[in-house]
């Protein structure tokens, strides 16, 4: 590392069958690289195991968050994110609090400093720095699954709008869906009352092409769990969380 750059090291704890939180945040932080050349990314991943998503599933993944954590320290990250919004989201409301200090736990006791931040409430906080209150949804969960991130959401003050269920229960089917059908599948939304639009409420479900493309179209900001995880991954790193191309929660405007 030169003088002129600064490397830093981001851990991510993901679902065994997860292809997509090692490629859309990547490909953000890489674009941002280009854009502020003196901050560079380095990326340790944990999995744990999980290959549909169902409740008893996600449940035994939760479980093994410590064990993923207590390995990353080993690699002394600056920051570490745990992403499967739905595994948390289906505990209950404020579940997110509870996994991230349980995470923070596991770190502090391997000497790893590192602040902890999950793709739950990375998006509520990415829904609340854009300054809005309604939003619509897309999942690719199960309707019960769906149902239990509404009612997450809707306990945080965040009223939904309307949510579609692509239910795609099979988690690496979830990730070769084709996020420009997401440019079609939103017109099945009802958008008149949204200030906002969750193109994808899972960081396994690929978005990240389509979130640019249905934020000019829509005039709306247009974000995702992926977009909410890197918004926050850069906040915790003492970065401006700019990102080109990423929609309006990434482009460094607020309201």
């Amino acid at each position: 590392m030169t003088a002129e750059h600064r490397d830093h090291h981001v851990g991510l704890i993901v679902p065994s069958s997860n292809l997509t939180m090692e490629t859309e945040l990547p490909r953000m932080l890489r674009a941002r690289e280009h854009a502020h050349p003196g901050d560079r990314f380095v990326f340790h991943a944990a999995r744990a195991r999980m290959q549909h998503v169902t409740p008893d599933q996600l449940r035994a993944m939760n479980a093994q968050a410590e064990r993923a954590a207590t390995e990353l320290a080993d690699a002394r990250p600056d920051v570490v994110a745990t992403a499967c919004l739905v595994a948390i989201m289906a505990q209950g409301p404020g579940y997110h609090c509870t996994a991230e200090e349980s995470i923070t736990a596991a770190l502090r006791a391997e000497g790893s400093t590192a602040p902890v931040i999950s793709s739950a409430g990375a998006l509520l906080a990415a829904i609340g720095a854009l300054g809005v209150s309604r939003v619509a949804i897309i999942t690719p969960y199960m309707k019960p699954l769906t149902q239990a991130v509404v009612e997450y959401l809707e306990s945080a003050g965040i009223e939904v709008v309307d949510s579609l269920s692509l239910e795609v229960p099979d988690n690496l089917a979830v990730a070769r869906l084709d996020p420009a059908d997401l440019r079609t599948r939103r017109r099945e939304l009802d958008l008149s009352r949204a200030e906002a639009l969750v193109l994808s409420a899972c960081v396994q479900m690929p978005s990240l092409p389509a979130i640019q493309p249905v934020e000019d179209e829509l005039g709306i900001p247009v974000l995702s769990a992926a977009t909410a995880t890197t918004y926050r991954i850069l906040q915790e790193l003492g970065l401006p969380p700019e990102v080109p191309g990423a929609g309006r929660l990434l482009a460094g405007v607020r309201p």
